[in-house]
């Protein structure tokens, strides 16, 4: 071992020994520089193209357009990282170029094998497992950037998609926190549709107008916000059971993480309406709300599956 390490270390002097040793460390070291500066703002120009493409994406009314759109940032994410491994390739080849008088003798081969085994064994193929998960999850479009998302197998790991790149997956969580996943380790993802969820409340009653007088008041105090309620709660349908009783239909959509602003908050608040009211006819609402999903594809697509007849 000791006389590998003896020839190495003469090989090393030997070569800058020579005449064009400095030269060679120069131009590595230029050449370092302007592939670092290059990838920066390579990586800048493409990072700024994908914000336009995110605010476009935000603005546009058509969903069709704005998935496509996003589609692109993603692209444009795995590009960024695509474009600084395509640097460091480029200067680790300039670098064994220049360096290949040292590498040109046996106890510099032997040295350079084993630690391009140790390398590949413990950094490589962990890389390479990350980008073949990676690459799959792009072209199977699991998600794209702009997208929430729920992660297995981990219990509590879900948020907005910042980035996505072919080794690692960026997301920022309702709490501000940012997280990021490697590639491999994501088994299985849940993506929430357009960012919220739609659930809906069903209340009977027999008095209608009551009833929503009370119903609009409580709408009227639900906070509303990007991360609570997109936008204000709605009475999509009231119709007439029978001779005397009402249903009402009350639809709202939360940020994920929120439903409890609908689940609990608003039907604790309808609740309290009639809470000293022990006997039920004087009651507005004749039972407890009841509080459900109700997402629109969910339901055409549990329609289709239901094999039911509903005369039977």
């Amino acid at each position: 071992m000791d006389d590998v390490i003896h020839e190495a270390t003469n090989d090393i002097v030997d070569f800058f020994s020579s005449p064009n040793a400095y030269r060679s460390v120069l131009l590595m070291i230029v050449s370092i520089a302007v592939a670092y500066f290059a990838s920066k703002y390579l990586a800048r120009l493409i990072i700024f193209i994908a914000q336009k493409v995110a605010l476009r994406s935000e603005q546009v009314p058509d969903d069709a357009v704005a998935i496509r759109l996003r589609q692109i940032e993603t692209y444009l994410s795995v590009t960024v990282a695509i474009v600084r491994a395509a640097v460091v390739a480029v200067v680790a080849y300039v670098v064994w170029r220049l360096w290949s008088p040292v590498s040109s003798s046996g106890a510099a081969a032997i040295g350079a094998s084993a630690f391009f085994i140790v390398f590949a064994g413990q950094t490589l193929g962990m890389v390479l497992r990350d980008i073949t998960a990676g690459v799959i999850m792009i072209t199977e479009q699991w998600f794209h950037v702009g997208d929430y998302i729920k992660i297995e197998p981990f219990i509590d790991l879900s948020g907005v998609v910042e980035r996505f790149t072919l080794r690692s997956t960026k997301l920022r969580t309702l709490s501000g926190e940012v997280v990021w996943v490697h590639n491999q380790q994501i088994q299985a993802v849940h993506v929430t549709p357009n960012g919220v969820r739609t659930l809906a409340v069903d209340l009977f009653t027999r008095d209608i107008d009551r009833a929503k007088t009370e119903l609009q008041e409580l709408i009227r105090m639900m906070p509303t916000g990007d991360s609570l309620l997109p936008k204000s709660l709605k009475i999509k349908k009231s119709e007439q059971w029978g001779a005397d009783v009402w249903r009402i239909v009350v639809v709202g959509q939360t940020a994920p993480g929120r439903e409890w602003l609908i689940e609990n908050f608003f039907v604790n608040a309808i609740k309290e309406i009639d809470a000293d009211k022990k006997n039920r006819k004087d009651r507005i609402f004749m039972y407890e709300p009841l509080a459900r999903h109700a997402d629109p594809a969910a339901e055409k697509k549990f329609k289709r599956a239901m094999r039911i007849k509903r005369d039977e």
